[in-house]
């Protein structure tokens, strides 16, 4: 086979002579290509780098908040009800992660998921970031480090803790997992407890990892500590005895307010049910609802000795006053209105003894109606209570130009008007503090308060009297006597409203009560919202719970005894006038 020899030199095209002005357009194209090239990348690089670098810092540069520490809740002796701990949080890189069957059901079993939900998680549409169990205990947080899933990283947070638990949920309140109050004075003074986070400027890998600093670090500011009036053993106390008696008497819930009659602090302010602040899963309106300052209901008989001293302070009466009762019942304005028992004639005092409905209504028909509406204002009725705290109500109070005879007459006795437990309990630190009303706050303040004066201390001392007689033998609340200490108080007993009318199966029962007697130093107010199991007026229902309260408090507070120490419960009482 013979192979054709091609000869190139002898080619035309290579034989052809090439133009000089070609080599030199070539070589000069390419120099200018090159120059192009050195000034689009001084211009990139110096000149207008400002939208790359920003590309670039989109890309991998990140600013991380510094948390700042939330500030402590404490109770008035510096006892911790609220801190806050560190806390892991794992976070996902869902487009780096190890997807092994195996270790992801183990990381699912570690977080409290279904494996269906981890791979939700894991298939969200940001895939450089998504969280995964925020606030985790050290111990899983540990565990999930060992299994060592590419992909799966911790961050360090810090987790709110309550040490009183349910006892000073409702005081106390929570904050979210981004630790925003919530509730109670964690959201009442958020802005003072959480303090203000810091930031750090930084470029991260495409593995979230910290490669330099850029920019100055901004330290964050911790949260400042909240002091509050609350005394944690007192509150604890009071709590389990309202949780006590409320399972105790298959009651709704309940509420007690315990105030210090002279620097108007809240000691103790527990609702039953209640809830853990640490373990908020499936909470309901119920355990959630702070009834104290929430809820307000018609007073009833607690009302009373209002009515009475406005009487006094006018002298429309004196205590030795013969009121007649008989035969127990009086229509006024086309309504019946009765005791619970035929009293006959009575004075002033044991009106007030016997919680006579047709006693007060006769000395109150006896007053102008805008005498006993002031009276009732000024006792903070009608009227939000000035306290930093979500929530409080203001009750019912209407103007006196709109009171007709029957009303007037129902109001004297505590129908017709709607108030708080909360409200009440200060209502009563008129009595307790020579006929001066005075401010009450949850925040320590230890100093003797001057509020607004409206009785005389000589009408006060006469009520007092009374008050006692009332929590007295023969009178509507011996349950509410105490070992050593001295008490007076008022019970009450109210149908529910339901509606337009009132359930006469369904009643809240409470106490409102001050000790001791002469040198009041505390106000306790107990509700019990719809006992059922037999007993239901609140000198059988609430008054033990005032007892108990009274007793342990003032031996907390160091008071020493003013009567010898002996039982003063008596049994046989006479039950009370709604």
């Amino acid at each position: 086979m013979s192979t054709r020899s091609v000869n190139y030199t002898s080619s035309p095209l290579l034989a052809s002579r090439t133009p000089v002005w070609r080599s030199k357009f070539i070589v000069g194209a390419i120099a200018l290509g090159f120059l192009g090239l050195a000034a689009r990348a001084a211009w990139i690089q110096v000149f207008a780098n400002a939208f790359f670098q920003k590309q670039g810092e989109v890309r991998f540069a990140r600013t991380l908040e510094l948390p700042a520490n939330r500030g402590r809740i404490l109770d008035r002796s510096g006892l911790l009800l609220a801190t806050s701990v560190p806390a892991p949080s794992i976070w996902a890189i869902p487009e780096d992660v190890d997807r092994d069957p195996a270790k992801l059901a183990a990381l699912a079993r570690l977080l409290q998921m279904p494996v269906a939900e981890l791979d939700k998680r894991l298939a969200d549409e940001d895939r450089t970031f998504v969280w995964l169990k925020r606030q985790v205990d050290d111990t899983v947080a540990q565990q999930v480090a060992a299994l060592g899933i590419k992909g799966i990283y911790q961050r360090r947070e810090y987790k709110r803790k309550y040490p009183e638990g349910e006892a000073a949920a409702h005081v106390v309140g929570f904050t979210s997992v981004e630790d925003h109050g919530q509730e109670g004075m964690e959201l009442a003074f958020d802005r003072q407890l959480a303090g203000r986070p810091g930031s750090r400027r930084v470029i991260k890998d495409r593995l979230g990892q910290v490669v330099e600093d850029i920019g100055d670090t901004v330290p964050p500011v911790d949260g400042k500590d909240l002091q509050l009036s609350i005394d944690s053993k007192v509150q604890f106390f009071a709590y389990q005895k309202l949780r006590d008696t409320v399972i105790q008497n298959k009651a709704k819930g309940g509420s007690v307010v315990v105030l210090d009659s002279q620097t108007g602090e809240v000691l103790a302010l527990a609702n039953y049910p209640s809830y853990s602040p640490d373990n908020r899963q499936n909470l309901s309106g119920e355990q959630l609802r702070n009834r104290a300052l929430t809820d307000v209901f018609e007073p009833g008989s607690t009302m009373k000795p209002f009515t009475i001293g406005l009487a006094l302070e006018h002298g429309v009466v004196t205590p030795t006053t013969q009121i007649q009762t008989a035969p127990g019942w009086v229509t006024v304005g086309g309504m019946r209105i009765s005791d619970s028992h035929a009293h006959g004639m009575l004075t002033v005092q044991e009106v007030i003894q016997k919680s006579s409905n047709i006693g007060t209504l006769k000395i109150a028909l006896q007053m102008p109606p805008k005498d006993m509406w002031e009276v009732f204002t000024q006792a903070g009725f009608g009227q939000k209570p000035n306290l930093t705290f979500p929530g409080a109500v203001s009750g019912r109070l209407r103007p006196w130009k709109t009171w007709r005879p029957v009303e007037q007459a129902t109001m004297s006795y505590g129908y017709g008007l709607s108030a708080s437990l909360f409200q009440m309990a200060r209502s009563y630190t008129v009595w307790a503090h020579d006929g001066q009303i005075i401010p009450a706050t949850l925040l320590k303040d230890s100093q003797p308060k001057t509020g607004v004066q409206v009785f005389s201390p000589k009408t006060v001392s006469e009520v007092r009297t009374m008050l006692q007689m009332a929590a007295g033998p023969g009178g509507t609340g011996p349950k509410a006597q105490t070992v050593g200490y001295s008490v007076g108080g008022k019970s009450g007993t109210a149908y529910k409203q339901v509606g337009r009318g009132y359930d006469t199966k369904k009643y809240r029962s409470w106490f409102v009560g001050i000790a001791p007697i002469d040198h009041p130093r505390i106000v306790v107010a107990v509700m019990v919202d719809e006992p059922s199991n037999g007993l239901y007026f609140g000198g059988d229902v609430a008054a033990p719970v005032f007892s108990a309260t009274v007793q342990q408090t003032l031996r907390m507070m160091g008071v020493q005894p003013d009567m010898s120490v002996k039982p003063q419960v008596v049994v046989n009482a006479v039950e009370e006038s709604f």
